[in-house]
């Protein structure tokens, strides 16, 4: 498998993320946070506030439609390991981000934005812990590892250590 190096499409995707962002943060006040967009979908405190979530949620759905009505076809996808493996490492990062409080896109975007600490070192935690783990093990051990590893122990435990509290908010 072949990764195809795309700055232009990167660019304008984190563009568009980043604005994204800037516009839920300045008119709701509200951070972007996947998993916390979902979360609140799924257990809402108010209509107003599952709203504005589901109307992301729909967003996020319709997009690869309104790229394959553009472009004509989707982009051609390679996934190098099976559906279980797939539903194995979803579960185990369900758990991670559960447990550390929150995902990547909510501590890297908007909480490096915001000089939250405790995102800061999420991120960085999240970024360097799979590569260290990834170089020491294969197949599923490291897919599981490399979840577990950034997610669970980086965010939760480490967070713990330093700021005495788990990540999140």
């Amino acid at each position: 498998m072949e990764t195809i190096f795309t700055p232009y499409q990167s660019l304008g995707g984190g563009a568009l993320i980043g604005l994204a962002t800037i516009f839920l943060m300045w008119t709701l006040g509200r951070i972007m946070g996947a998993t916390g967009v979902l979360a609140g979908f799924l257990y809402p405190s108010s209509m107003s506030d599952w709203s504005w979530r589901a109307l992301l949620l729909l967003g996020m759905l319709a997009s690869p439609l309104l790229y394959q009505t553009v472009m004509g076809e989707f982009p051609p996808i390679q996934v190098p390991i099976g559906k279980s493996m797939l539903i194995i490492g979803g579960l185990i990062v369900g758990v991670g981000v559960t447990l550390g409080g929150g995902c990547t896109s909510g501590h890297g975007i908007c909480g490096i934005a915001r000089l939250s600490p405790r995102s800061i070192v999420a991120t960085i935690t999240s970024v360097a812990a799979p590569r260290g783990i990834a170089f020491t093990a294969i197949g599923i051990f490291s897919a599981c590892l490399c979840f577990l590893g950034s997610i669970v122990l980086g965010q939760f435990v480490f967070g713990s250590v330093v700021f005495g509290q788990r990540f999140g908010s």
